[in-house]
């Protein structure tokens, strides 16, 4: 049964919207809605155009949040893009596309690099790129250093959780894995890591930044035969994108210095 409600004073009005709005979980609505009462009477607006309004906010507000939930929780690091940066001073870019890439591998690190929207990035920061912009899209996303993987397999190995762990990093739509080629991982932890990867073959992506070419990974990998099946899992189906060899840093250093 409802009660109808007649007469209502806009501060009794204002009171109900407050107490439905915490009930229905509508914070933008609660806390903007004397705002577009205001401009809709201004503007002469319709009562379905009003409450288009209402809805259409909060809704973005919804979209942004569960953005920036997605964003923390993929642990992605913030970083400056660096002033200048742009594609077409690097004339070595080249791509290998495949029509469902399942892997992105990109070249030395501080070297350039361009994202589909055109933001100028090196490497890193075309990394980190990917995975914001993934994220924002609605993906689940996961940003790691190689050698923080590693311990972490070997560590819930040790604690007989392996299993869920590599369920857990399974279940991620993009994979960030930064710094592979920085340091050498052990024999163990290389293995683990080659089981994620398994894990996640012909199922979801993986976008590796590494400032060593395939041919010099086996300073990371000792193992040869281990070395060329992780890069035969990464290359299968996969973009590589070869961001040339000249470091945009000691270009901006060297022309700071001339001029």
């Amino acid at each position: 049964m409802t009660t109808k409600r007649r007469g209502m004073t806009e501060e009794a009005a204002d009171a109900a919207i407050d107490q439905a709005c915490r009930m229905l979980r509508m914070p933008t609505i609660r806390n903007s809605f004397t705002d577009y009462a205001d401009r809709a009477r201004r503007e002469q607006m319709s009562y379905r155009g009003f409450l288009a309004e209402l809805l259409l906010a909060e809704c973005d507000d919804r979209a942004r949040r569960r953005s920036e939930r997605r964003i923390k929780a993929a642990k992605v690091p913030p970083r400056e893009v660096p002033a200048g940066l742009r594609l077409r001073r690097q004339p070595q870019h080249r791509s290998r596309r495949d029509p469902h890439p399942r892997q992105v591998r990109m070249g030395p690190e501080g070297t350039a690099a361009v994202s589909d929207r055109g933001l100028r990035h090196r490497q890193v920061h075309l990394l980190i790129a990917l995975g914001t912009e993934a994220a924002m899209a609605g993906y689940r996303v996961k940003y790691t250093l190689a050698t923080q993987l590693a311990n972490e397999l070997v560590e819930a190995a040790d604690e007989m959780t392996l299993a869920k762990t590599i369920a857990r990093y399974g279940r991620v739509d993009l994979l960030c894995i930064d710094e592979l080629g920085y340091m050498q991982l052990d024999r163990r932890g290389a293995e683990l890591l080659f089981q994620v990867l398994t894990e996640r073959e012909e199922k979801a992506s993986v976008a590796i930044a590494s400032n060593e070419s395939f041919g010099g990974w086996t300073k990371t990998f000792t193992d040869p035969r281990l070395c060329a099946a992780i890069v035969d899992r990464l290359t299968f189906g996969g973009t590589i994108l070869e961001t040339g060899t000249d470091s945009y840093r000691l270009a901006q250093a060297t022309k700071q210095r001339t001029t």
